[in-house]
């Protein structure tokens, strides 16, 4: 016969010494030791990734344009998604339990709105960015600087921190006083339905429909000149009986393609996960499934706006094999002729 004293032994608690401690579930079946160290590999390469954006655009004066101001926003925000979030989700999953104590828990939905907030909103100012480019590329020089877009850089990230802080206060989950918990190691942010709404329409309704038409508008219009360069080709070629190519059309839409479809595979299920239940909190089991798409759209960032791109794959050469540390390094040509 099972006494009551051999019961309480076979349960494992967090804190073992303390009377409040919260029950202790460790996955470690084949399944969980997977997914852990697959998702480790993934945030170690995001940090590593967007380190060789953050440092490339840092270092090389050629790279200091408007764009790429943009882009080393966006690096910076899915590098603190790789350096923070994920390694915190990933204690999630394997372990019930929160270690780090209750100021970390009251930081850690501040670090991770701020950062998937401030990465959506770089994707949208890219997208504006494009579109200024794109439609008026003679004026682009003029309209768009470097000064203006610190502006909206600094602009961004501060609306991007007021929100994380306003997030977290109206959900009670910001000051030490309102956090509270069913027993000592839990950490669990109940978010209410009213917010869950204005997150969908602010943190995802708007910049996706921001990004969607500006890049419908972007492709319309790279799909034109691209027809007008081929057909000055096809009367060139026609001299030569050479054929003509349409790669740069194929290349814009392929590249367009593939932004928006990883935007939306990356945040839709996250959504429409949260408007299936009336009660959402950090601890469902999808919540945290679908939550993960989210910040592994921060390891794709990198790989969709900079490592396409021709400057980046050089500058990587650079830091990799220690040409970076060159005295005259900062001033390498990063633009071959043959690119």
């Amino acid at each position: 016969m099972i006494t009551e004293d051999q019961i309480n032994m076979s349960i494992r608690y967090c804190f073992p010494g303390v009377n409040s401690s919260c029950r202790k579930e460790v996955r470690t079946g084949p399944a969980y030791i997977f997914l852990f160290i697959v998702l480790s590999c993934v945030s170690v390469f995001t940090v590593f990734l967007n380190l060789l954006v953050i440092i490339s655009i840092s270092h090389f004066k050629q790279l200091h344009t408007p764009t790429n101001l943009l882009i080393i926003s966006l690096a910076v925000a899915d590098l603190l998604v790789g350096l923070f979030v994920m390694p915190v989700k990933i204690m999630e999953l394997v372990d019930s339990c929160w270690y780090l104590g209750k100021i970390a828990c009251s930081v850690s939905p501040i670090i991770y709105n701020l950062s998937m907030s401030a990465s959506l909103f770089s994707l949208v100012f890219i997208a504006v960015d494009r579109y200024i480019a794109v439609s008026d590329p003679l004026l682009y020089s003029t309209r768009v600087t470097v000064c203006k877009m610190s502006v909206f850089i600094m602009i961004c990230w501060s609306f991007c921190s007021f929100y994380a802080i306003i997030y977290s206060y109206t959900n009670d989950h910001l000051l030490l006083s309102q956090i509270s918990s069913e027993c000592y190691g839990e950490c669990v942010l109940f978010v209410k339905y009213s917010w869950v709404i204005s997150d969908l329409v602010i943190g995802f309704l708007a910049p996706c429909s921001v990004i969607l038409v500006l890049y419908s508008i972007i492709f319309t219009v790279a799909r034109r000149q691209a027809r007008a360069v081929r057909t000055v080709k096809i009367g060139a070629s026609k001299k030569h009986g050479a054929k003509p190519s349409n790669s740069s059309e194929t290349k814009a839409a392929k590249t367009l393609g593939v932004i928006i479809f990883v935007y939306l595979a990356c945040w839709i299920p996250f959504y429409v996960t949260s408007l299936s239940v009336e009660s959402v909190t950090s601890s469902s089991m999808v919540w945290t499934v679908f939550g993960w798409l989210l910040p592994l759209n921060s390891s794709v960032n990198p790989l969709i706006y900079a490592i396409f791109y021709s400057w980046f794959r050089e500058s990587a050469k650079c830091i990799l094999t220690g040409r970076i540390f060159e005295s005259s390094s900062s001033r390498f040509n990063l633009y071959p002729e043959h690119f």
